[in-house]
């Protein structure tokens, strides 16, 4: 059945229009492609559609406090966000889904998904990552390596903007910075004690794809850190300021919210992907549309899904399933153990603004063999510093004039830190389809089975005393180390369900995203990850995506897909 007003046939279809699915728009729009681009949630503008962006908190009526109603129905969601930015998060009670072990799915139901809310964070990853599965002999091995990626961290890094400082560091690459934000002093101090008394280690402003100058348009930041309200100055990067205006801005660009992608058409004949079936979230019915190129950027869990529920005589257990991989490996960096601390110097001085970001230390575990430590891989340390304020004390005691006094006299500074850490691909992490119990749309609901194991565990317990230890050689006082414990999910960094590979028989697509089995369907969001390294993933996902635009482009060109 046609969807009235929009054709049903072009050159790409795009499925998700987050931080890769915006990308895979623009570039294949760019490239001369009529692309239509579908969205399961309701459409966002850039600045028009950002209604809690410039309030403060008494402006919005329950401050920034979630309602008990809100955490009934949102009981995920409402962990991860505020008044102010709820209207990002999708509700839990209209999204259901299955946690066979605890795991906090996280999601944008919106065009921009999201790239809304995101930690702006943009760390390329080393040749230390790409090698460590074959020389560990841990799941399967990368099909590509820095070199192949390199150059399209770099395009990535100038188009989107991302402020911060070059280290020199091999296991950390540096890429195309503007300039970077500042560090306060207590930060400075613990870099110069770190640099002093840990030898390969240093702390290092955050990279983040927040603008420090204006920028192609847009910016700069302001400082305000309420990037997860959306920005009306564009001061950070996202879906929405960014890549669907430049996709929209060439005329070959067809935007459609409300669709759900409920799964891939395929023609066994020619045993290519020929479009998608799609059902209105509004009207529950069912259109489809036809392409020639397709990108899954679905994100990580709901990828898998639409690849699962994409079934035929030639793939009964999903497409692309010949392996029997896909939905396995599920992996999420686990950010619940570090330390805190409290400085008793810099009284006389404080900061201005409200910057947007952190610092961060580099990954220094495993940098090579034989280190003698009981865990694989590594982790990176972020963090912050800053001085007491009201907020640490208002439930403290007092009254009138003197309790005001303190409330608004500056305590001591403080940092807390705590470690970014890889997790391991493990094959029984992974998300299944539910065949008897279904969505509103008749969808099978999601299945999530996931779990930390020892490995996670012992770099967790290393992260929580090497934190002390640096905070103890810097003079820090009340020094508290700590371990949340949260589930799966958690950190937002969900990746890893179609991995790819060089084997068609260990894996779901090959080092140009490429389905093994079916050459014109691509997969550039985390589902592609091989292992999950410790950086944040997102500028990773953009490059892999503008690397495989230009391959899928000049396939077509070739006539090869």
């Amino acid at each position: 059945m046609g969807d009235k007003g929009i054709n049903s046939t072009f050159d790409a279809i795009v499925v998700g229009s987050g931080i890769s699915g915006g990308w895979a728009a623009m570039e294949l729009c760019k490239k001369g492609l009529k692309t239509l681009l579908l969205e399961r949630g309701r459409n966002v503008s850039h600045i028009t559609d950002y209604p809690t962006a410039n309030l403060n908190p008494w402006d919005l009526e329950y401050r920034l406090n979630n309602t008990p109603k809100f955490k009934a129905e949102s009981p995920i969601q409402s962990t991860a966000s505020n008044g102010g930015d709820a209207l990002f998060y999708v509700n839990d009670k209209d999204h259901p889904y299955i946690q066979d072990k605890p795991f906090l799915w996280y999601r944008g139901y919106q065009v921009g998904g999201r790239s809304l809310t995101w930690g702006r964070q943009c760390y390329r990853l080393s040749d230390l990552d790409f090698e460590a599965n074959l020389k560990e002999g841990i799941a399967v091995d990368w099909p590509i390596r820095y070199k192949d990626i390199a150059p399209w961290y770099s395009y990535v890094e100038r188009y989107i903007g991302v402020s911060g400082n070059r280290e020199n560091l091999h296991q950390l690459p540096d890429g195309e910075y503007l300039p970077p934000m500042e560090l306060n002093c207590i930060e400075h101090h613990l870099n110069d004690s770190i640099r002093k008394n840990n030898p390969g280690r240093l702390l290092t402003i955050a990279r983040v794809a927040n603008l420090t100058k204006g920028w192609d348009g847009r910016g700069p930041c302001m400082n305000r850190n309420l990037c997860s309200r959306g920005c009306p100055f564009g001061g950070y990067f996202s879906s929405n300021s960014s890549t669907i205006p430049a996709a929209m801005q060439t005329g070959n660009l067809t935007l459609r919210p409300y669709a759900i992608v409920a799964e891939v058409l395929y023609d066994e004949v020619k045993q290519r992907a020929t479009g998608v079936r799609v059902i209105d979230t509004q009207t529950h019915e069912s259109f489809e549309y036809h392409a020639k190129v397709i990108f899954l950027n679905a994100s990580t869990i709901a990828t898998a899904g639409i690849l699962l529920n994409s079934r035929s005589h030639r793939f009964p257990d999903g497409m692309g399933n010949d392996s029997g991989e896909l939905g396995h490996n599920l992996m999420d960096h686990h950010s619940s153990a570090g330390a805190s601390g409290k400085y008793q110097g810099y009284k006389d001085l404080y900061y201005k603004g409200r910057r947007p970001c952190g610092f961060l230390i580099p990954r220094y575990r495993n940098l090579k063999p034989d280190e003698g430590l009981d865990y694989l891989r590594g982790f990176n340390i972020q963090g912050h510093g800053e001085r007491s304020e009201w907020r640490d004390t208002m439930n403290g005691n007092g009254f009138g004039v003197d309790f005001k006094k303190q409330l608004t006299t500056p305590g001591p500074w403080t940092v807390w830190m705590a470690g970014w850490g890889e997790c391991l691909p493990y094959h029984e992490n992974k998300i299944t389809l539910n065949t008897t119990v279904k969505d509103q749309w008749g969808l099978p609901l999601t299945n999530i089975d996931f779990k930390f194991r020892d490995n996670e565990a012992k770099m967790m317990d290393d992260i929580r005393k090497s934190s002390r230890e640096m905070l103890a050689a810097a003079g820090f006082t009340d020094i508290e180390t700590f371990n949340y414990k949260k589930p799966g999910g958690s950190t937002a960094h969900e990746m890893g369900t179609a991995r790819m590979g060089h084997d068609p028989k260990t894996s779901v697509l090959n080092g140009n995203n490429q389905l093994h089995a079916v050459k014109n369907l691509f997969v550039t969001d985390g589902s592609c990850m091989t292992s999950s390294a410790s950086q944040n993933p997102s500028l990773t996902y953009m490059a892999l995506t503008a690397r495989a635009c230009e391959f899928a482009v000049n396939e077509l060109k070739k006539g090869n897909i």
